[in-house]
């Protein structure tokens, strides 16, 4: 993989992290930035958003939210048929990332770091939370990075039974109070999430990504789409 020159990278790694929270991270990108010149010229293309949320993170919790984003786009940029687009929406405005991979479809990807234990209940309240912005045209993933020794500790398939059995009862109220506005709401973004990826990155080998794909998504991401996403996230 090529590389950056060192002084550039420390120089980039500087301004991006600031002085502020995002400043712990300034070694860490400084060695991405380095060792990667893909990962290089993204972080140069976004400068200014990277640089926003870093400089906007109000706790260590934030700037380790940003922290996996930034992760996930150098682990995907080390495949070269993968080109990456960061927050093509505008900021909160839709999913994080929009990437192309083998000059196909665009896709779009929400990185999100689980701050809690990755049971059943902080799953499906991330899903809930995150189809929110999943935009109605496009294939979506959604990836979830969790602590721990395994990926599939966090049961996706599981955590969406159990809203779907929550909207088969029709209890509005309970996705009205998280944002969404009754079942069959509900129901129309469920259509629009191809698919969840969970990420352990402190696990080894195929234990540190584990996918579940949503056969209702009214459009869905290649399976070798999928496939070649695991394979980043696992090196």
């Amino acid at each position: 993989m090529a590389r950056t020159r060192p002084g550039s990278a420390e120089r980039t790694a500087r301004d991006v992290a600031g002085a502020g929270l995002g400043g712990e991270l300034e070694a860490e990108l400084t060695w991405w930035l380095a060792g990667s010149s893909r990962f290089a010229a993204f972080v140069e293309a976004h400068r200014s958003k990277i640089r926003k949320k870093l400089h906007r993170a109000a706790d260590e919790a934030s700037v380790r939210d940003v922290r996996a984003e930034l992760a996930v786009a150098r682990l995907l940029l080390t495949d070269r048929r993968f080109e990456l687009t960061f927050e093509a929406y505008g900021r909160g405005g839709g999913p994080d990332f929009t990437v192309t991979y083998r000059a196909g479809r665009p896709f779009d990807l929400e990185v999100t770091r689980l701050r809690r234990p990755p049971d059943a209940a902080a799953i499906a309240s991330v899903v809930l939370g995150k189809l929110r912005q999943l935009p109605p045209n496009s294939p979506n993933l959604l990836l979830i990075a969790i602590e721990g020794d395994a990926a599939d500790a966090a049961d996706v398939g599981t955590a969406v039974r159990a809203l779907r059995a929550r909207a088969d009862r029709k209890d509005d109220a309970y996705f009205a109070f998280r944002g969404i506005d009754g079942t069959r709401t509900f129901y129309d973004r469920l259509l629009r999430l191809g698919g969840v990826i969970v990420w352990c990155e402190m696990a080894v080998g195929d234990r540190r990504a584990a996918s579940w794909v949503n056969g209702s998504a009214r459009i869905a991401v290649p399976e070798a789409t999928t496939r070649a996403v695991l394979a980043c996230l696992r090196p």
